[in-house]
């Protein structure tokens, strides 16, 4: 777990500004995938899925099984990687492992001015809620969450 830690957060310190706040901390993520049902699905800059220990990483997805449903808990791409189809890949991958496990449906949420909503729509997911003044930016002002789901 450490080297998918360690390419985790490499991409982490890249993909987020943080300005939005929404990168984690190397605990937040280790807490996270100590957790029996959360993982991390990893690709390279070529857009091939990696394992423990490969490759060094372009992107990377946090999930989290439930009983009848995963939830895409973060996604991130370098950002010289971006426009190269890793963010595609890395959903469809989440949206087949999580059929193979049995779910049903798949959540995400997202800061409502995200430019990533094009990508999640193009990939099957509709908004379904929307949580007022949810996610707070480094300057103070208030953004609200939407959350998006997509049938499987």
């Amino acid at each position: 777990m450490t080297r998918a830690l360690d390419q985790v957060m490499a991409v982490m310190e890249t993909a987020f500004d943080p300005h939005w706040r929404e990168a984690w901390t190397r605990q937040q993520v280790a807490n996270s995938l100590a957790l029996p049902h959360t993982y991390a699905i990893l690709v390279d800059a070529e857009a091939r899925l990696i394992g423990d220990g490969e490759a060094e990483a372009g992107g990377f997805i946090l999930a989290r099984r439930a009983p009848g449903e995963e939830e895409l808990l973060l996604i991130g791409v370098r950002p010289e990687l971006r426009g190269r189809g890793l963010g595609r890949l890395l959903i469809e991958t989440f949206a087949e492992l999580a059929r193979h496990a049995g779910a049903e449906q798949v959540f995400l949420e997202m800061r409502a001015n995200n430019p990533a909503e094009r990508l999640y729509r193009a990939c099957g997911f509709e908004p379904i809620g929307r949580r007022p003044a949810y996610y707070r930016t480094l300057d103070g002002s208030f953004l609200d969450a939407i959350t998006f789901a997509r049938k499987l």
